[in-house]
């Protein structure tokens, strides 16, 4: 959730497009979601992405359209104003090339050579601090984070989940206590 917050050192204002959002694009994975609630919360147009099965659960978060990777085209997006990517690649080069002049390519998977034409690309690393997981932790109280938890397991069974080839959608928990 730090990654997702991060987002504000864009400058991201009201009407802006977001595009490319994380997990392969996927809105509804655990950086994707919060990274769609708080561009929403700042007024921005947000274009999840992913696999069909993800569709509703990134329109829940506050997708205003979704893009399925697998059966439509990228391209068709046209011009966003932000591109908040964390698998780079290929992916990221496509996304990069939707950026319109002006605008972002914020990228958490190191230094990259893409640029978007007229645009700036930050390599974007996470410091959290005290204030920061303070703001998270009173915006989900608030009820205006919603959190993306996909599996919840016991500290006794940790091991068993983490190397499950069991595929979960959202952040795995490990209960501590009972």
């Amino acid at each position: 959730m730090i990654t997702a917050l991060g987002y504000g050192t864009t400058g991201l204002s009201i009407g802006q497009r977001v595009f490319g959002l994380s997990d392969w694009h996927r809105a509804a994975g655990a950086v994707g979601s919060m990274v769609t609630q708080l561009a929403r919360e700042a007024g921005a147009y947000v274009i999840g992405t992913g696999r069909a099965a993800d569709r509703q659960k990134a329109l829940d978060f506050g997708a205003n359209e979704f893009v399925d990777l697998v059966n439509d085209t990228l391209e068709d997006v046209g011009g966003v104003d932000l591109v908040f990517d964390v698998i780079g690649g290929d992916m990221q080069k496509r996304s990069a090339a939707l950026i319109r002049a002006g605008g972002t390519l914020v990228t958490v998977v190191g230094p990259t050579d893409i640029r978007p034409a007229d645009g700036l690309a930050i390599d974007f690393v996470v410091e959290a601090d005290r204030a920061q997981l303070t703001e998270i932790v009173q915006r989900v109280r608030d009820e205006r984070l919603q959190t993306n938890i996909g599996k919840v397991s016991s500290l006794d069974d940790a091991v068993a989940t983490f190397n499950s080839t069991e595929r979960h959608a959202g952040k795995t928990i490990i209960r501590v206590r009972s």
